[in-house]
């Protein structure tokens, strides 16, 4: 999804790796638990999660974070990772929706049929024109007031190592994107249209020396 790695590349290697995705939270969980603890989930009737993968975050939320009457709408460009997340989201089957969808084009979930809207490092797969497709897609879905929650690996480091980290990261992207499945560090905060999200929660955290950037914003 950058310029090497198109939407087919990213099918087929999440295809390939679904196994992969559940082995990530090393540096991921970190980010995730500052994510929940912005994200005002327990008040959520309907959560859309763009990238969902197999589910991990997904069953997080409905076993923890959710009420009993919210609904969850999962969407992913792998049928894979959703077969995987169908399995592992069995015991909410009532609740839950996963939808087979590119991030890159308009997603498949009603204006306004949607009160939080999740990507939890999915724009950092995609290219500066996607990410502004899935933030105007984010504004459309939500209400007023609903809240976008985003989390990605970013350059926006603190620390000496970890900059180093996410400078190599791009260096290895650049070079063979598909050896890290399309993803390199992104800046999550210009994507804000002032016009459109009023910010709640910035921060960086940073796990094993890979920074991850958590971002809450409420749709104006």
């Amino acid at each position: 999804m950058s310029r090497d790695f198109s939407p087919d590349d990213a099918r087929r290697y999440y295809d390939c790796h679904v196994a992969l995705q559940d082995r990530q939270g090393w540096y991921e969980d970190a980010a995730l638990a500052a994510l929940t603890a912005a994200g005002d989930f327990g008040t959520a009737a309907t959560v859309v999660e763009l990238g969902c993968g197999t589910g991990r975050f997904a069953e997080l939320l409905l076993a923890r974070h959710l009420n009993e009457e919210a609904r969850y709408v999962g969407l992913d460009i792998s049928g894979a990772m959703l077969d995987r997340a169908a399995q592992r989201l069995a015991p909410f089957a009532g609740r839950v929706q996963l939808v087979q969808a590119d991030g890159t084009r308009g997603l498949p979930v009603r204006t306004g049929g949607a009160d939080r809207f999740v990507a939890t490092y999915v724009m950092d797969l995609l290219p500066g024109d996607a990410a502004d497709v899935v933030m105007a897609e984010a504004h459309r879905i939500l209400p007023a007031g609903g809240l976008l929650s985003a989390a990605s690996l970013t350059r926006a480091s603190r620390g000496l190592r970890a900059g180093l980290v996410a400078r190599l990261w791009a260096a290895i992207h650049r070079l063979a994107p598909g050896s890290v499945g399309g993803c390199r560090p992104v800046r999550l905060a210009p994507l804000l249209r002032p016009a459109d999200w009023d910010p709640v929660h910035h921060d960086v955290v940073t796990s094993f020396s890979v920074p991850s950037e958590v971002l809450v914003a409420r749709r104006r």
